[in-house]
């Protein structure tokens, strides 16, 4: 996705804290050139789960690097390192896809509950493809949360894109209805659909979000033809509950990862990816434009796991 740039800066500065948490924690179990012992594999085992990368995962890396002590008689703290990039680099090889933008106009359904960045996310889609040359449109179908509406108009403001929307308190179904029809009709490249988050009920939500997608399904072949889920970082375990429930409703494509840079618990991603085997399409690792970037494992492991 040629889209967006400076990928491999972009996600190692927000990765940051992940990063520095992670060399902080190898560097006190290496300190003083100490063995990788059966002791330090305990630490190293504690600091991966503190990383979140889930108890499997964890176990199963502490296995490797026990494999390896074996052959090779000895690790050192900078075999540690490469080994631990390359372990995440490798189980995360499957994780990266593209966004498929094929059709025209492509139908972007963007998911998630309140709070995660879903509507900040579609407004920086918007205004990156917009960037890229092609011709974007916004729908406003959250209706129900205060100011959502207004949020997203100040997006479109800032991408240059239309935003097709109705009063607050509307019906999402009449919104999407207009927002495809007008997307046909003006020879859009993509129509980006904002969604609700919360409704008093789940199974309301999730009957109002298979609504949407009916009615788009209606007025565009094959639409929506991207549904992503917008998850944030710092939830863990409640961020892949979340994905479960909104894959059985609406039948996901692909996730929107957000706010890498306010956790110190990057290694969430891999244990999403193990968990759910859905692409990470985009992740998002900080409050400007620009970083909304396309999913890299091999720029995600270098920036998660320092070289020490």
């Amino acid at each position: 996705m040629a889209f967006m740039g400076a990928l491999a800066d972009r996600v190692r500065q927000g990765l940051e804290r992940s990063r520095e948490a992670m060399s902080a924690g190898l560097t006190s179990l290496l300190a003083l050139g100490r063995p990788v012992d059966e002791a330090a594999l305990a630490g190293l085992e504690e600091l991966l789960l503190g990383a979140d990368l889930g108890a499997r995962t964890a176990g199963e890396f502490v296995s490797l690097v026990r494999a390896e002590i074996t052959r090779a008689g000895s690790v050192s703290g900078a075999d540690l390192r490469a080994l631990l990039r390359r372990f995440v680099e490798e189980r995360m090889a499957g994780a990266a896809a593209p966004l498929a933008l094929e059709w025209r106009p492509t139908v972007v359904l963007m998911l998630g509950v309140n709070g995660a960045g879903k509507t900040t996310s579609a407004g920086k889609l918007a205004a990156a493809l917009a960037a890229s040359g092609k011709s974007v449109m916004l729908a406003a179908a959250d209706t129900f949360r205060a100011a959502a509406v207004e949020q997203l108009e100040e997006w479109g403001r800032r991408a240059g894109v239309p935003v097709i929307s109705q009063a607050a308190g509307a019906d999402p179904a009449a919104v999407v209805f207009d927002a495809a029809k007008a997307a046909t009709a003006r020879g859009a490249d993509v129509l980006i659909v904002d969604t609700a988050g919360r409704l008093h009920t789940k199974a309301n939500l999730m009957d109002e979000l298979a609504k949407l997608r009916n009615v788009l399904a209606r007025q565009v072949p094959g639409a929506p033809h991207e549904r992503l889920m917008v998850l944030e970082a710092p939830t863990g375990q409640n961020g892949l509950q979340q994905a479960r429930i909104f894959h059985e409703a609406i039948g996901l494509t692909g996730l929107v990862l957000t706010k890498l840079d306010g956790t110190a618990k990057g290694g969430i991603a891999l244990r999403i990816w193990e968990e759910l085997r859905f692409p990470i399409k985009l992740v998002g690792v900080g409050e400007r434009l620009e970083d909304l970037q396309p999913f890299d494992p091999k720029s995600f492991a270098a920036a998660l796991v320092d070289e020490g």
